[in-house]
């Protein structure tokens, strides 16, 4: 193998964390970002989970490919598999890309498991930022998590409104809080 391609669309898309040999914009289709997947250890615990990203079924999903020189197949798939795969609510598969320059690769995805405990399905952004707001977990607060992927995703020319609706109600939800604090 020469070369393979790797699809974030989350956290991935600004920290890797693997060595890669060029990076670019691409859309994965057939998928979309999606709060959908409940963390019980990073972003919030079993009786209090919060929400993280996840690929789920339908539309399309502007991310960033990584192009891995073949020779690192082994230890980058080792590693994504150590990152993404250790509760198993993210299934990989190989997803059709297309880059920004037009061309088609395919590329090593994780995509959510929808029969699996984690998931939370398709929430609405009201209730999405309930419990966005409300959680903390291992890696730190659920809000910090979701603001600081908005302010990536803004940085790299990326919008996503449904995830936009749900940082400015955390958003709304935070001012609330401060105000009941000082009153």
């Amino acid at each position: 193998m020469d070369e393979f391609w790797v699809f974030g669309y989350g956290s991935l898309m600004w920290n890797p964390g693997f060595e890669y040999e060029e990076r670019m914009a691409a859309r994965a289709f057939g998928y979309r970002r999606s709060l959908c997947v409940r963390s019980f250890v990073h972003r919030g615990t079993p009786e209090k989970p919060g929400l993280v990203l996840g690929l789920d079924r339908g539309g399309s999903c502007r991310g960033v490919a990584f192009r891995v020189r073949g020779a690192l197949h082994g230890p980058v798939m080792t590693y994504l598999a150590e990152r993404e795969l250790v509760t198993n609510v993210y299934r990989e598969r190989m997803l059709p890309l297309m880059l920004a320059n037009g061309v088609k690769v395919s590329a090593v995805g994780y995509v959510v498991d929808r029969g699996h405990l984690q998931y939370a399905g398709a929430l609405g952004v009201e209730e999405a930022s309930r419990i966005v707001h409300a959680s903390s977990g291992r890696s730190g607060p659920n809000d910090a998590y979701v603001l600081s992927t908005l302010d990536h995703l803004r940085e790299m020319g990326i919008r996503d409104l449904w995830l936009e609706a749900v940082g400015a109600r955390v958003h709304a939800l935070q001012a609330q809080d401060e105000a009941s604090a000082v009153g």
